[in-house]
């Protein structure tokens, strides 16, 4: 995709998402399954900072993880392209009287190099897939060394290019959505309120090999591999000890070959060397 129409689909996801944001956080507070991904994700995370870290967030919405890292003594610098999410993160942080320990910066991921406050920093994440929303993945990957100190952490969490719940989907007879993810090198449309946007899926092997001279892989996990997308609504309620069940599962094959790369997301970890 060349730059500028990946600058003008940024764009459409920022309109579409600052659109959602005064209810994103009311579509998903009882989402049982939204609340277990952030958990584990925010259980990875915690394996690898260290006390009173600097954070980078990219793609930081409404700041639900910017709230629990501030909560911690991390300091937090909170990007986004989206307006109305940065709004709803610097009202949370005033409302939680953690504004001291959190910053905002509208900013896209893709323009790293223009980024006001450059750090560096101890930790970069990226949560819930913001990452997905760019074709150009390799400049902002090969962006973080410098925004990084030495030995610093990079948290993604990313879409890939298969997973195993869409895959079955196959069985209802919903064709489009259950391949959606293997023929997607130029990308698949979503929409949000509306407005239509491109997102590309990328599988852990391209981020390794994309920034193999400037970091060491430290862990892949699958994130909602055995346990179904958040989109199969009330799954957790309806058949509490099957979900009980999965979610044992996936913890104890999340790191294993090959439910670490067939999820719904993966998270990765990668440190500076």
């Amino acid at each position: 995709m060349t730059p500028v129409a990946d600058n003008i689909n940024e764009q459409y996801a920022a309109r579409a998402f600052s659109a959602q944001s005064n209810v994103f956080d009311d579509i998903y507070a009882d989402n049982t399954i939204v609340k277990y991904k952030r958990d584990r994700v925010r259980a990875h995370v915690l394996q690898y900072i260290n006390p009173n870290a600097s954070i980078l967030e990219l793609n930081s919405g409404t700041g639900e993880d910017a709230i629990f890292f501030a909560g911690l003594g991390h300091a937090v610098h909170a990007t986004d392209i989206a307006e109305g999410m940065q709004q709803q993160l610097r009202e949370k942080a005033v409302r939680h009287r953690l504004d001291n320990l959190i910053s905002t910066e509208l900013c896209s991921f893709t323009q790293l190099d223009s980024l006001r406050n450059r750090g560096p920093y101890d930790y970069i994440f990226s949560n819930f897939a913001g990452l997905n929303c760019t074709g150009e993945l390799d400049k902002v990957l090969l962006s973080l060394p410098g925004l990084l100190n030495k030995d610093g952490v990079a948290t993604l969490v990313i879409l890939p290019k298969f997973c195993l719940w869409e895959s079955l989907l196959l069985f209802r007879g919903k064709f489009k959505p259950a391949i959606r993810r293997w023929f997607s090198k130029n990308g698949v449309k979503a929409h949000v309120e509306g407005t239509y946007f491109t997102c590309w899926y990328y599988n852990p092997s391209y981020i390794i090999k994309t920034v193999k001279g400037s970091f060491d892989l430290l862990s892949v996990e699958g994130l909602c591999t055995i346990v179904p997308p958040s989109y199969i609504e009330h799954f957790a309620e309806k058949y509490p000890r099957i979900y009980r069940w999965l979610k044992k599962l996936e913890g104890r094959y999340r790191l294993s070959w090959p439910w670490r790369f067939i999820g719904d997301y993966y998270i990765i970890s990668l440190r500076k060397k």
